[in-house]
């Protein structure tokens, strides 16, 4: 058989179609001589140079060959087979291609996305447009896979402002002065006016939230004051000058005579920070609560020469945040000095500026803010707390206190003049000890409590030695009056005293610890001594009474001698209640007993 031709039964039948165009038998007829030709061919060279052998057979070569060729003819017919049915077949969607349904403003929309698209791609097929607030379910960054549904939500928000009453509260003050059951309305309660901010939110169209953003005081609420008399115990008698105490929160004056009192700041929110008369006993300056953040406190001043009933003149002067000092200056007309703080979330609630600021009171209540006299700084060692100040009687020298030490400030202010060191107190605890300060009533001395350290104890810092001291200004070093007096003995100078033979001298009243050693938790006696430390004694309470409650203003010398005795007194504030102290004789009188007495002043 020649070499290119089959058997009858190889022969493939060539089918024609319409237009004279071979059928696929043709094509693979051809393809299959083609491959047979090419594989004889091959299967030739494999032999050439080679001696043909018996078994070498002609027809054994071509039998390799057409198997060879059978197997590509099978190829080629599958891969017709598939171009015919493919180009025969309606056109569909390819796998590389999904359909998916997207649900917006009440509508629905179809859209084909190739394969692993997500569902902001999705919508940017769609040609839809994502509002500030709009937002998708399933979320923008998800897959989308075959017949997916997503949504398109439309957000949109308003505002609306609402003005709400605030309920004034209604206060039941107990004065002794009155018969016990009387009542007297004091203030009329007046409804404040809050403005609450709402924010609306909506999702397509459907309100889904309603909630609160902002709060505005409009006017504050104020409280009914009704005054209920309860019988007082205690027998009335006659003080010089003007007594100013801190009750419940409310500012009250007794002018003259222990019945002669009524209250002046009724507010409720006064935090006793400070609590000052001015030196003419006309104003009060005086502390109170904030409900504002970053703000712990703010500074006011009442003026206290009203009629009984009339209201007083109350000014913000316009500081906050004044935690340890703010006080009058003397022999000038109303200038206030006072020093700030930080609020902070961690103990003790602030970080101390140690700055001194000054303000000008006028007569009528206008507010005028002076140089500032010290800017912010460190504040030395355990600055964080904070520092206090004390002037001079004649106003003109301006003295410090603080952890590390105490001194003066230069005149004009601007830098500070150390004149005694003093050992910080390793408190281990939130709060740090600030030594107590008191001017002679000549200006000529400063009393204070000095730390000494104790021999054997390991650390100088925790010795719980505590001496009072005086400081002379005219030359010479410190003076140890007092040992072991405890860290809370906050000495007060009385005003100068002249005796019969013209000579002028003061006293020095302050805290002696019953427990010395133990002095950051003892309570305390009031005890008193010449200005050289000489004639100490103890004069209250009396032996087997529980102490005193230590304070850094836990009392005041009277301005004058008392009426009935001839003696200067003090006024203290002794189980939460004030009492008079006679300083020569040690008797003692109650003046209040609601037991709710936080600070006092007298001028």
């Amino acid at each position: 058989m020649p070499v290119g031709q089959g058997s009858p039964s190889q022969q493939r039948q060539i089918t024609a179609l319409p237009g004279g165009r071979k059928g696929p038998g043709r094509v693979v007829r051809k393809f299959a001589r083609s491959c047979y030709n090419g594989c004889l061919v091959s299967c030739e060279k494999m032999f050439a140079g080679k001696r043909m052998r018996l078994y070498h057979s002609r027809f054994w070569v071509t039998r390799i060959a057409w198997h060879s060729v059978e197997r590509a003819a099978l190829l080629a017919s599958m891969m017709v087979a598939i171009i015919l049915l493919t180009g025969c077949s309606a056109p569909q969607l390819t796998q590389s291609q999904i359909a998916v349904d997207i649900a917006v403003d009440g509508n629905h929309q179809q859209v084909n996305l190739p394969a692993g698209s997500t569902v902001e791609e999705a919508l940017s097929a769609a040609a839809l447009t994502l509002g500030p607030l709009d937002r998708t379910e399933p979320p923008l960054y998800t897959v989308l896979t075959e017949g997916a549904a997503l949504r398109l939500i439309r957000v949109r928000e308003e505002f609306k402002i609402e003005q709400v009453d605030i309920p004034f509260e209604h206060q039941r003050l107990r004065n002794e002065s009155m018969p016990e059951g009387e009542t007297r309305l004091v203030q009329s309660g007046l409804n404040g006016i809050q403005e609450m901010t709402y924010r609306r939110v909506f999702e397509d169209e459907l309100e889904v939230s309603n909630s609160v953003v902002k709060t505005v005081v409009v006017r504050e609420a104020t409280p009914e004051i009704v005054m209920v008399g309860s019988q007082a115990p205690f027998a009335s008698f006659p003080i010089p000058g003007r007594l100013a105490y801190l009750l419940a929160g409310n500012a009250w004056l007794i002018d003259g005579s222990t019945d002669n009192r009524r209250p002046i700041v009724t507010t409720g929110d006064l935090d006793g920070r400070v609590f000052a008369l001015s030196p003419d006993g006309k104003w009060l300056l005086y502390s109170r609560t904030s409900e504002e953040d970053g703000i712990i406190n703010t500074l006011w001043a009442a003026r206290l020469d009203t009629e009984v009933g009339e209201e007083a003149l109350v000014v913000n002067l316009g500081a906050q945040n004044v935690i340890h000092y703010a006080g009058w200056r003397p022999g000038l007309s109303y200038v206030i000095s006072y020093s700030t703080v930080e609020e902070r979330a961690s103990a003790p609630g602030w970080q101390a500026n140690n700055d001194l600021n000054l303000i000008a009171l006028t007569d009528d209540g206008q507010v005028k803010a002076l140089p500032v006299q010290l800017e912010t700084n460190m504040g030395g060692t355990y600055g964080w707390w904070g520092m206090n100040f004390s002037w001079s009687p004649d106003g003109l020298t301006l003295a410090y206190t603080r952890p590390d030490g105490l001194g003066l400030m230069e005149r004009g202010g601007g830098s500070l003049i150390s004149l005694m060191d003093v050992l910080p107190l390793q408190t281990r605890a939130d709060w740090a000890w600030v030594p107590g300060l008191a001017w002679s009533p000549d200006g000529t001395m400063l009393y204070s409590v000095d730390h000494v350290s104790q021999p054997g104890v390991a650390s100088p810092e925790e010795s719980p030695l505590f001496d009072l001291t005086a400081m002379p200004l005219e030359g010479g070093l410190p003076i140890h009056l007092v040992s072991q007096v405890g860290m809370f003995a906050y000495p007060v100078s009385s005003p100068l005293q002249e005796h019969l033979s013209g000579e002028q001298s003061h006293q020095v009243a302050y805290l002696q610890a019953i427990f010395p050693t133990q002095s950051d938790s003892s309570r305390y006696r009031l005890n008193v001594i010449d200005r050289d430390g000489s004639n100490r004694q103890t004069l209250f309470p009396p032996e087997g009474s529980p102490g005193i409650d230590p304070q850094s203003q836990w009392g005041v010398w009277s301005p004058m001698t008392l009426e009935d005795s001839g003696n200067y007194a003090m006024a203290i504030i002794y189980q939460n209640n004030l009492w008079l102290v006679d300083m020569i004789s040690g008797s003692a009188r109650q003046i209040t007993g609601d037991d709710l007495v936080s600070r006092v002043d007298w001028r």
